[in-house]
């Protein structure tokens, strides 16, 4: 799975250094990308990111430039150039910032490992992001979603009963989609009711699962066997296809985006259900930093944006509790 994500990168290069066509040409991109890959080792998602955000980059200063440049010679005023044009493309200030995050996370690595003095990038300022709230479900319509979901379980077609593991796990542990789709039978442990994932920067962590989402899982690997025995399928993969392969992040998201649609989900996306997990969790009274644990983030910031339910319902309770307000 992961090769192939790196496979499908249109401007980056393949594994082992041979650069593509239209990759980028430069020795030390290769080199950094490798050194991602095999020492960084980020996920496929951010490794794409880099490689198509360096791409863009390099092609930028090769047409500025007549393919006349190195590294050491770019300048603020280039480096300004390059974010100037992703705003005129239209990109938002989200991917200007990762761009931007992207090539200083390439000069600290010609700084480190090829001896560059200067970087162009110390003075530059990433676009001021906005923070959004993420999109959650609120009980009513979680409780509608597993109630349609457990609906078309019932008739015990495999498919069905697969996407009602697929939802519960979500739900119950807080997974990634790309924690889920990557989950083998080996990570799961049903008689500790725990599943073990594969977070960012491939940190490993345990997670809990709860037991409607055990009684589902337990439910799906029996019904799993139909296509596990499928010549040619992946035995060791949690979740299989009707031919027995592994499932694809995309095919995921259609199983969730499905189930949410019966919601009003067309605001909903597959993180919506990690999004209420933190969400519901921290209602309910959580401690904030074991809400971070679960969630696998490497910094409380990230899981405080998930307070903001927690601060409506509590301003909810003073309106209606408080004499004077």
């Amino acid at each position: 799975m992961e090769e192939d994500a790196r496979r499908d990168v249109v401007d980056g290069p393949v594994v082992s250094g041979r650069p593509r066509a239209g990759a980028p040409s430069r020795p030390e991109v290769r080199a950094f990308l490798e050194h991602l890959e095999k020492e960084r080792q980020v996920s496929p998602h951010t490794w794409k990111a880099y490689a198509r955000d360096l791409a863009a980059f390099t092609r930028f200063l090769d047409r500025h430039h007549d393919g006349d440049w190195d590294f050491t010679r770019v300048d603020r005023l280039g480096l300004r150039g390059f974010l100037g044009e992703l705003t005129r493309q239209g990109l938002g200030k989200r991917s200007i910032a990762r761009a931007l995050s992207s090539i200083r996370s390439l000069y600290r690595y010609l700084q480190v490992h090829h001896g560059l003095v200067r970087s162009p990038v110390r003075a530059a300022r990433a676009p001021r992001l906005g923070r959004t709230l993420p999109g959650y479900l609120d009980l009513p319509r979680t409780e509608t979603v597993f109630a349609t979901a457990e609906a078309r379980a019932a008739a015990d077609d495999p498919a069905a009963v697969r996407d009602l593991a697929i939802l519960e796990l979500f739900y119950s542990s807080g997974l990634r989609l790309s924690e889920l789709v990557g989950v083998d039978l080996h990570d799961l442990d049903l008689l500790s009711d725990q599943v073990k994932v594969r977070g960012k920067g491939r940190k490993e962590r345990l997670v809990p699962v709860g037991s409607r989402a055990s009684r589902a899982l337990r439910r799906y690997l029996e019904a799993r066997e139909v296509w596990a025995g499928r010549v040619g399928a992946d035995r060791a993969a949690v979740f299989l296809g009707r031919r027995g392969r592994r499932l694809s992040p995309r095919m995921v998201q259609r199983i969730v985006h499905r189930a949410l649609d019966g919601v009003g989900g067309e605001a909903l996306k597959v993180h919506s259900l990690r999004h209420s997990f933190a969400t519901h969790m921290l209602d309910a009274g959580a401690d904030l930093r074991a809400v971070q644990e679960l969630l696998g983030h490497a910094s409380l910031n990230t899981t405080q944006i998930y307070t903001h339910t927690s601060v409506e319902r509590l301003k909810k309770v003073y309106q209606q509790a408080h004499p004077r307000a």
